[in-house]
Protein backbone atom coordinates (compact mmCIF):
# COMPACT_ATOMS: atom_id res chain seq x y z
CA UNK A 1 0.00 0.00 0.00
CA UNK A 2 1.60 3.01 -1.36
CA UNK A 3 1.77 5.76 1.82
CA UNK A 4 1.15 9.95 1.10
CA UNK A 5 2.65 13.11 3.48
CA UNK A 6 0.05 15.37 4.90
CA UNK A 7 2.08 18.22 2.11
CA UNK A 8 1.33 15.19 -0.99
CA UNK A 9 -2.38 14.94 -0.15
CA UNK A 10 -2.79 18.60 0.34
CA UNK A 11 -1.46 19.22 -2.94
CA UNK A 12 -3.65 16.78 -4.43
CA UNK A 13 -6.64 17.81 -2.63
CA UNK A 14 -6.89 21.90 -2.28
CA UNK A 15 -4.32 22.37 -4.78
CA UNK A 16 -0.42 22.98 -4.68
CA UNK A 17 1.09 25.98 -2.88
CA UNK A 18 0.67 29.37 -4.34
CA UNK A 19 -2.18 28.46 -6.55
CA UNK A 20 -5.23 30.14 -6.10
CA UNK A 21 -7.35 27.40 -4.64
CA UNK A 22 -4.51 26.76 -1.92
CA UNK A 23 -4.20 30.21 -0.86
CA UNK A 24 -8.26 30.89 -0.46
CA UNK A 25 -8.49 27.54 1.78
CA UNK A 26 -5.41 28.77 3.73
CA UNK A 27 -6.58 32.17 4.09
CA UNK A 28 -10.17 31.01 4.94
CA UNK A 29 -8.90 28.52 7.68
CA UNK A 30 -7.14 31.59 9.31
CA UNK A 31 -9.76 33.43 9.41
CA UNK A 32 -12.07 30.95 10.76
CA UNK A 33 -9.64 29.73 13.04
CA UNK A 34 -9.35 33.46 14.53
CA UNK A 35 -13.11 33.62 14.88
CA UNK A 36 -12.85 30.41 16.97
CA UNK A 37 -10.19 31.89 19.03
CA UNK A 38 -12.24 35.11 19.38
CA UNK A 39 -15.15 33.08 20.64
CA UNK A 40 -13.08 30.78 23.03
CA UNK A 41 -10.80 33.78 25.01
CA UNK A 42 -14.65 35.41 25.22
CA UNK A 43 -15.63 33.01 26.84
CA UNK A 44 -13.14 32.67 28.98
CA UNK A 45 -13.53 36.27 29.69
CA UNK A 46 -17.27 35.40 30.74
CA UNK A 47 -18.50 37.88 28.08
CA UNK A 48 -21.76 37.17 25.86
CA UNK A 49 -21.69 38.16 22.21
CA UNK A 50 -23.93 41.17 23.59
CA UNK A 51 -21.55 42.83 26.29
CA UNK A 52 -18.55 42.25 23.72
CA UNK A 53 -20.86 43.86 21.04
CA UNK A 54 -20.98 46.78 23.72
CA UNK A 55 -17.56 47.45 24.50
CA UNK A 56 -16.93 47.28 20.63
CA UNK A 57 -19.47 49.25 19.33
CA UNK A 58 -21.37 46.87 17.15
CA UNK A 59 -24.27 44.47 17.89
CA UNK A 60 -24.36 41.21 18.89
CA UNK A 61 -25.32 39.72 15.30
CA UNK A 62 -21.45 41.10 14.46
CA UNK A 63 -19.62 39.73 17.00
CA UNK A 64 -21.84 35.94 15.77
CA UNK A 65 -20.43 36.56 12.42
CA UNK A 66 -17.05 37.48 13.28
CA UNK A 67 -16.96 34.18 15.54
CA UNK A 68 -18.28 31.84 13.11
CA UNK A 69 -16.07 33.20 10.24
CA UNK A 70 -14.03 35.99 10.56
CA UNK A 71 -12.92 36.67 6.64
CA UNK A 72 -15.44 39.44 6.40
CA UNK A 73 -14.56 42.33 9.04
CA UNK A 74 -12.36 44.93 9.10
CA UNK A 75 -9.33 44.92 10.48
CA UNK A 76 -10.26 48.45 12.61
CA UNK A 77 -12.89 45.61 13.84
CA UNK A 78 -10.78 42.70 14.26
CA UNK A 79 -8.48 45.01 16.45
CA UNK A 80 -11.25 46.50 18.90
CA UNK A 81 -12.30 43.15 19.60
CA UNK A 82 -8.68 41.90 20.34
CA UNK A 83 -8.10 45.42 22.41
CA UNK A 84 -11.34 44.71 24.41
CA UNK A 85 -10.31 40.67 24.79
CA UNK A 86 -6.90 42.27 26.34
CA UNK A 87 -5.52 40.31 23.67
CA UNK A 88 -1.78 41.09 22.95
CA UNK A 89 -1.47 42.32 19.17
CA UNK A 90 1.39 41.20 16.89
CA UNK A 91 1.24 42.46 13.23
CA UNK A 92 4.07 41.40 11.02
CA UNK A 93 4.19 42.03 6.67
CA UNK A 94 6.59 40.90 4.89
CA UNK A 95 7.23 42.66 1.29
CA UNK A 96 9.79 41.89 -1.00
CA UNK A 97 12.97 44.04 0.48
CA UNK A 98 10.74 45.69 3.49
CA UNK A 99 9.81 44.73 6.71
CA UNK A 100 7.01 45.60 8.93
CA UNK A 101 6.56 44.76 12.75
CA UNK A 102 3.67 46.29 14.70
CA UNK A 103 3.18 45.05 18.73
CA UNK A 104 0.15 47.06 20.55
Amino acid sequence: MKTYTLDEVQDKLIGKKGTRERDVFEYELQMDLIGKAIKQTRQNRNLTQEELGKLIGVQKAQISRIENNASNVTMDTLLRVFSALKAKIKLQVELPNLQINVEE
